[in-house]
């Protein structure tokens, strides 16, 4: 199985209403080469991925990750305790999945497997107490909050619960 699968390329100038004569001006690249790759019969040299990812709008970097021939990536969950917390959590480049249980009563106000993310708390069943610095919010079955995983903030299932959080890697804005 080849490492990258440019025919993304097509799908990216059929989006854009490009012909490939059109994206061929505007990159410098030649007609036959950008119709190699889209149909993956070359390979492509760094200079030419970064001119034609120009013409999308896009980086290298995204391009190269739009191509990157996908294969599955399977994990198996690892399980630890977070003060009165029991959590199942599997990890990913871009995302940690924790699915948890807890007790009623049971708290947890020092989380400790935080980068700079977004926090996405999801009750699935039961009622948990979210309280960030200035707000704090009583979650039931079926609800959920968005917040920045940096912030203060504290887990109190009012009662026994079970829970989805998620912890979801900030884009790199530059």
């Amino acid at each position: 199985m080849e490492q990258f699968d440019f025919t993304i390329l097509r799908e990216l100038r059929k989006r854009a209403g490009l012909s490939i004569g059109e994206v061929s001006a505007e990159s410098g690249v030649s007609a036959a080469v950008i119709s190699k790759l889209e149909r993956n019969r070359t390979r492509a040299e760094l200079d030419t991925l970064y001119r034609l990812a120009r013409v999308f709008g896009i980086t290298v970097a995204e391009l190269l990750n739009l191509a990157e021939a996908r294969l599955s990536h399977p994990l198996k969950a690892t399980a630890h305790r977070n003060e009165d917390f029991l959590f199942r959590e599997i990890n990913y480049k871009n995302i940690r999945c924790l699915h948890g249980r807890a007790g009623k009563g049971s708290r947890v106000s020092h989380p400790n497997v935080h980068r700079d993310d977004y926090e996405l708390c999801w009750i699935l069943d039961g009622t948990l107490r979210l309280t960030l610095p200035s707000e704090s919010y009583e979650l039931s079955a079926g609800q959920s909050l968005q917040f920045d995983a940096l912030l203060e903030h504290t887990y109190e299932a009012l009662t026994d619960c079970e829970l989805l959080i998620l912890h979801i890697r900030k884009e790199n804005r530059f």
